[in-house]
């Protein structure tokens, strides 16, 4: 493929990816909201549809990686050319951003109504329903839509949680097709992906919400960071680093455990 396919492909499927995943977080989220409250099932089930339909659209073009730890583990298992990899990498930062910004102007009404509730800034401030930038808790009240956050913070195990989950998301891509003379499954594969990552995030999803993908967190956190939301809160860039790093170590892994046990 060439590298206006890759750079298509993996940006347009990118953002469906992150416009419908971080939408049903937002759906679940803000005041006003129909599907507000909607529970955890409802987001996980929500990123694997996210993912069904970017990996459907892209497929055909690009691969539809969508995820640098896919791109990484594919890199070592041999389906990817390394010198590529830099493009898919920077078009999949590209498309989760975009996918983010995409979020913000479906939601926007919903977005000022939650900033500005005096329930939420009570929560956030305890002072006069105002947002104190000094005293802002590290993750703002809508972050959520946007990356992923720890349950219980900590460093080290924050890190093996997204390791083991995107160690699983990958070597269950790389292992498709095993049974069907290594063509691999086709479209029917972005099914299967999909039934995955609702798998994970149901079963291994608890911990710190699942990142498996580093642009999924940090190409949204970076539009949170910039984007001119009232009283958002901060963007929590103390923790972002787990997101990028477990995801791309779990990725480097299944590739190599693929080499050893399935080549």
């Amino acid at each position: 493929m060439s590298s206006s396919d890759i750079f298509i492909g993996e940006t347009i499927g990118t953002a469906v990816l992150i416009l419908l995943g971080g939408g049903v977080c937002a759906a679940v989220t803000l005041k006003r909201s129909k599907a507000q409250n909607a529970g955890w099932l409802a987001i996980t089930f929500g990123w694997g549809f996210a993912v069904l339909t970017g990996a459907y659209l892209a497929g055909g073009v690009s691969g539809a990686h969508l995820n640098p730890a896919v791109t990484i583990g594919l890199a070592i298992e041999g389906g990817t050319k390394w010198s590529d990899v830099p493009l898919y990498l920077g078009s999949q930062l590209l498309g989760a951003v975009i996918g983010a910004v995409l979020v913000w102007l479906t939601y926007y009404g919903q977005f000022r109504a939650h900033l500005t509730d005096p329930e939420i800034l009570d929560a956030q401030s305890g002072e006069e329903g105002m947002v104190d930038k000094a005293t802002a808790p590290k993750a703002g009240p809508v972050l959520g839509i946007f990356s992923t956050g720890p349950e219980i913070r900590h460093a080290v195990q924050n890190l093996v949680t997204e390791i083991i989950a995107t160690v699983v998301l990958v070597l269950a891509i790389l292992t498709q097709g095993l049974n069907n003379e290594g063509n691999g499954l086709g479209t029917l594969g972005a099914l299967v992906t999909a039934l995955v990552v609702v798998g994970i995030g149901l079963s291994l999803g608890g911990p710190t919400g699942y990142a498996i993908n580093p642009v999924r967190d940090l190409g949204p956190r970076i539009v949170h960071a910039l984007l001119p939301l009232p009283n958002k809160g901060g963007s929590d860039w103390g923790y972002a680093w787990i997101p990028v790093v477990g995801p791309l170590v779990g990725g480097a892994i299944a590739g190599g455990l693929y080499n050893v046990a399935f080549a």
